[in-house]
């Protein structure tokens, strides 16, 4: 069905996009950015001036930097002009500790640090940085993708200038997807070609367990596993997959150094995408197999979809990531394709309209919601009980309905962003 040369564009486009991070996506990629123009300029600066789109900023005000105990850009970006390195991609800040942290605080009372809104760009993922020490300067640019660098430039040389060759998302091997090949894919990939997915798997199981022992953010997930709330909600696979998601939200928006497996650029989509799926495929009792061709099927599903929704929206992530975990688990539950698209248009019916409002602790909230939601749907879907046509959104074609989503969180909601983003810069 799939030639080997369709397979390892395929494979590829997953390794591209499933990767590992510390900390929410968006301020480590300013990390990251600053990390570079001070590799760039060969010293530590002196000033750091940092643009960024509105969604980067909106994304990177209210969520824990891993290592710190602080919230928000400032520390990122000091951080990694300090101790990143960006061959670390998204885990830039590995190397940080609490002497970093402590000169990562005299940057920021000594007022080197400069951020402001990049205008006059379309593009939701932009982030800008130049840095600046004696006579020199070195300015570094990502867009399209958290660590996609699109300029680089050393005192008026330019190093590196795709800022025009590239839109938001794209690249030139791009693979084409519909549902119908993502599931194809899943279900026929040689084991071993796809069994990389199961770091995913331990990664994100891993930052769960961390949290259940500790505070971070607002401890929903370890919250969900207390006496009361047993009782109230059972010790069922179901609230053990909305404590395990939250869970691992926690960590990761509360700034625990602890490595995820992001989707897309985003950790909190890994994490939904992912262990849902693990946590039911263990109750199940689900095969290496079974839960390697699951996880498969979740993150190119969510993969798919972000293909036309694109990396930053005012639609919150965890619709789409639901919507991959909802497949896998619709998957382990006996499901074919047929099962699965209905899965997909339950989510959709659903879920759209559930906005983005920045990176922060509260999205554990939101995670539960969504994977609350890919369970329902999954169960919906199993008993041939399906969002019809006539009703909103939904098409008869699973990939039009997806169409329809993503426009809708695409196009549809740019107003709402910059209403969500005028709220919250009101309250600075």
């Amino acid at each position: 069905m799939f030639s080997a040369m369709e397979r390892e564009a395929i494979v590829a486009l997953i390794k591209r996009e499933v990767v590992p991070a510390i900390g929410c996506t968006e301020p480590v990629a300013v990390a990251l950015c600053t990390a570079r123009a001070t590799e760039l300029l060969g010293q530590q600066p002196e000033k750091i001036e940092v643009k960024l789109s509105a969604n980067i900023l909106k994304n990177a005000m209210g969520v824990g930097i891993p290592g710190t105990g602080m919230i928000g850009l400032p520390i990122a970006i000091a951080l990694g002009a300090i101790v990143g390195r960006s061959e670390y991609d998204l885990e830039v800040l590995r190397d940080a500790n609490a002497e970093a942290v402590e000169k990562g605080r005299e940057y920021i009372d000594q007022k080197r640090i400069a951020i402001d809104l990049k205008q006059g760009i379309t593009e939701k993922l932009y982030i800008e940085v130049k840095a600046t020490a004696d006579s020199h300067s070195a300015t570094a640019i990502i867009s399209g993708g958290h660590t996609t660098f699109v300029y680089l430039e050393r005192d008026g040389e330019v190093l590196l200038d795709n800022r025009s060759t590239k839109g938001e998302g794209e690249t030139e091997d791009d693979v084409k997807l519909t549902l119908r090949r993502v599931y194809d894919f899943a279900m026929t990939a040689p084991i071993d070609e796809i069994r990389f997915i199961l770091e995913s798997k331990r990664l994100n199981k891993a930052a769960a367990e961390s949290a259940f022992t500790a505070d971070f953010g607002h401890s929903l997930g370890k919250t969900l596993r207390g006496d009361r709330e047993l009782k109230v909600m059972g010790d069922s696979v179901f609230s053990r997959i909305l404590s395990y998601t939250a869970s691992a939200c926690d960590a990761r928006m509360g700034g625990a150094m602890v490595p995820v497996m992001s989707n897309s650029g985003s950790g909190n989509q890994g994490i939904t995408a992912t262990l849902p799926v693990v946590v039911y495929g263990e109750e199940c009792g689900a095969t290496e197999e079974q839960m390697i061709r699951a996880l498969t099927l979740s993150h190119l599903t969510v993969i798919y979809i972000k293909q036309s929704l694109g990396r930053l929206s005012a639609l919150c992530g965890c619709v789409v990531a639901a919507s991959g975990s909802s497949c896998g688990i619709t998957y382990l539950m006996g499901g074919g394709y047929e099962e699965v698209a209905m899965a997909i248009k339950n989510m959709i019916a659903n879920l759209t309209g559930m906005i983005c409002d920045g990176a922060k602790p509260s999205c554990a909230l939101k995670l539960a919601s969504g994977v609350s939601t890919a369970v329902l749907s999954a169960m919906m879907a199993m008993e041939h009980r399906c969002v019809s046509s006539l009703e909103g959104i939904i098409d008869e074609d699973v990939d039009r309905s997806i169409r329809n989503l993503t426009t809708i969180g695409r196009e549809g909601m740019n107003e709402t962003d910059s209403l969500i983003l005028g709220i919250m810069t009101d309250k600075c």
